[in-house]
Parts: structure tokens; C-alpha cells; sequence
């Protein structure tokens, strides 16, 4: 089983690139899980035709009880990919990073994985603050390999710096490791330039461009991923690509 997570400043695309990955695994024949490790919930919805998923955080509160199956806190979206999200907590009181880690004790009380048996698990997590419970899937031995997403702005840089700084300072116990970057392009200018620079510095390696995309946009508005739109367009081919060598272990 596949277990990657994927890293990046928000707004920088990672949502966009865990669900077109996730469509890309799908379309490959995988089962796969998509979860959303993020408050705002919106990891999955272009897997779910633009429909929000309510959070395994608000059926807690709402329902003052743990969900007996995971039926009721998970559907299936495009190409049959289980969808979850974390969610958080109501705005302004606890924590955000404790609701990952409630969700995925909740999870493995469920036996999901034993369940379902994906071939494929995708954690979408937010990278701003490397903490907690927001580390909690490079931390506890659910995700084997960390994508980071980020574009040539400064910030993303940093905030991609900080995801590499976390995920190293966990190698000695055997958690996961950083497989590659992720450039999802912002027309910066010599944007490839800098962020290979990044990446030499850091001893790692860009295993995929993904080019400013009318088409994303386009099927986003609808939706849908660029692969459930139109999966022979060239950044469709991007994504099946990486898939491709994920799988085959290169990456």
C-alpha cells in the first residue's frame, strides 16, 4: 500500500494536486482513500462533483457520538475514491491539530484500512505551521512518503523549507521521508531556476511540473479534476505520469 502525503503552503495548489493525483491513481485502477487534513474541509469536492463532505469533526459535535461505521463520515467520489476530511474545530475554540489526530485514532477504530484495503492512502495537509497534529502523518507511521508542493514565491519556499526541516527531524525513528517536490507553476519569474535551487540546497529532487492550467480552472468551476475532465489533455498526462512513478517505486 501506497501511503503519501502531500505538503504545501495554503493556496498553493495542494488540495488540486492530491485530488488530481488521487483521480490519476483511480483512473489506473487503484482503490484509493483521499483524506483532508485541513479545517476548511475542501480537499475532496472536486473528486465529489463541487459537493462539500461533511467532516468527521462536525458529525462528532452535531451527533455527540463517535460514527459506528465509516460509512457515515466517508463517500465515494470519482473513479470510486473514498473520500474523508478532518475538518476542525468550531472557529475560534480548540484546535485544529487535535482534530487530525482524533480523526485518525477514530479511523483505526473503525479498522478502515483493514476494511477497505486501498492500494493507494493520500493525506492533503496543510503546511503553514508543521505541528501537532498537522504532523501527526509523518509522525506516526501513516504516511511513508511526503510530497511538497510549491510554486517559486517566497513564501511557498518557506513554508516548503519548514515541511523538509519537520520530516527530517523524524528520520531517525523511520517515518516518512521526502520523496520530491511538487512545482506547481505561478508564472513566477525564473521560477524553475529558483526552485531548483531549493531543491539542490536540500538534497532533493522536482519529480513534477505542473504548468498554469486554463483547463484546471476550467474543471474546477465544474467540479471536476483535470483527469475526470479530460484525461488526454497534457497536464492530465502530468499527473498520470507521477502516479505512474509512485507506483513503480522510482519516486
Amino acid at each position: 500500500m501506497l501511503k503519501i502525503a502531500v505538503y504545501g503552503k495554503g493556496g498553493i495548489g495542494k488540495s488540486t494536486m492530491t485530488s488530481n493525483l488521487a483521480a490519476a491513481f483511480a483512473v489506473r485502477g487503484k482503490r484509493v482513500i483521499q483524506i483532508g487534513c485541513d479545517p476548511k474541509a475542501d480537499s475532496t469536492m472536486n473528486l465529489l462533483g463541487g459537493q462539500l463532505l461533511e467532516p468527521v469533526m462536525n458529525y462528532m459535535r452535531e451527533n455527540d457520538a463517535d460514527p459506528e461505521s465509516f460509512d457515515e463520515i466517508a463517500r465515494e467520489g470519482f473513479g470510486g475514491v473514498l473520500c474523508i476530511e478532518t475538518g476542525g474545530p468550531t472557529p475560534g475554540l480548540g484546535c485544529a491539530g487535535r482534530g487530525i489526530i482524533a480523526t485518525f485514532n477514530l479511523l483505526e477504530d473503525l479498522r478502515l484500512f483493514e476494511t477497505w484495503k486501498p492500494d493507494v492512502v493520500l493525506y492533503d495537509v496543510l503546511g503553514d505551521v508543521v505541528c501537532g497534529g498537522f504532523a501527526a502523518p509523518i509522525r506516526e507511521g501513516y504516511a511513508e512518503k511526503v510530497l511538497i508542493v510549491t510554486s517559486g514565491e517566497k513564501m511557498a519556499l518557506y513554508a516548503a523549507n519548514n515541511i523538509n526541516t519537520a520530516v527530517k527531524n523524524f528520520e531517525d525513528r523511520g517515518y516518512a521521508r521526502v520523496a520530491g517536490i511538487i512545482l506547481n507553476h505561478r508564472n513566477v519569474e525564473r521560477e524553475t531556476e529558483k526552485v531548483q535551487a531549493f531543491a539542490d540546497e536540500h538534497g532533493l529532487r522536482i519529480v513534477a511540473e505542473i504548468p498554469r492550467s486554463d483547463d484546471i480552472i476550467r474543471f474546477e468551476d465544474e467540479g471536476k479534476t483535470v483527469i475526470e475532465g479530460d484525461a488526454t489533455l497534457p497536464v492530465s498526462q502530468c499527473f498520470l505520469d507521477l502516479a505512474a512513478r509512485l507506483e513503480s517505486g522510482e519516486i
